[in-house]
């Protein structure tokens, strides 16, 4: 069997300690979001820092998911008070409830905001691959997927919801895995 690991990857506007409205709507509907999707059929842990600090990232004990990571084009701070990312590591027992799970309720909400917070950039947001179950990602796994996904676009390696693929490498076409009791 099989679980599906999602990094999700984001520069934002204003560093994560800013102390602008803004900023604090980003927390606060990110705490809701997390609330709302660790509670949806499918989903089966995220990376979370040992301490729970918001903006501790670089530093922060990671346990099992890893020292933290970011992309080679993130050129931003790396402290507490200039980091201006925002980032997940989460695992999914398939495509169709990570996507069920991002492109409904609130957290497609603040997918719609998105535009608030982050910059633009050429770069993928997130990427898709499958584990063994039981295996915790890191977050330099993370890291080198979205950077291979960029430079090489989508492979069984690293994928996206339009470009979907099955553990076994098998192509994945969105009827596929949108179908209800796939696995995938």
């Amino acid at each position: 069997m099989s679980q599906l690991a999602l990094y999700t990857f984001g520069v934002l506007k204003s560093p994560l300690a800013d102390p602008t409205p803004l900023t604090r709507e980003f927390y606060e509907i990110g705490a809701a979001v997390y609330r709302k999707i660790s509670r949806y059929p499918g989903y089966l842990a995220h990376a979370e820092a040992a301490g729970g600090d918001q903006g501790e990232l670089f530093g922060a004990d990671w346990g099992a998911w890893g020292e933290f990571a970011v992309p080679a084009w993130y050129d931003k701070g790396r402290t507490a008070q200039t980091t201006a990312l925002a980032t997940t590591l989460s695992l999914w027992t398939g495509l169709r409830p990570a996507f069920d799970a991002v492109y409904t309720g609130l957290h497609r909400e603040a997918l719609n905001r998105r535009g608030d917070w982050f910059e633009r950039t050429p770069h993928p947001n997130y990427v898709f691959w499958w584990l063994p179950d039981g295996v915790i990602p890191a977050w330099q796994d993370g890291v080198s997927r979205l950077e291979h996904l960029h430079a090489h676009g989508p492979a069984p390696h690293a994928f996206t919801y339009p470009h979907a693929f099955a553990p076994d490498g098998t192509p994945l076409t969105a009827s596929q895995w949108r179908s209800p009791g796939q696995e995938h």
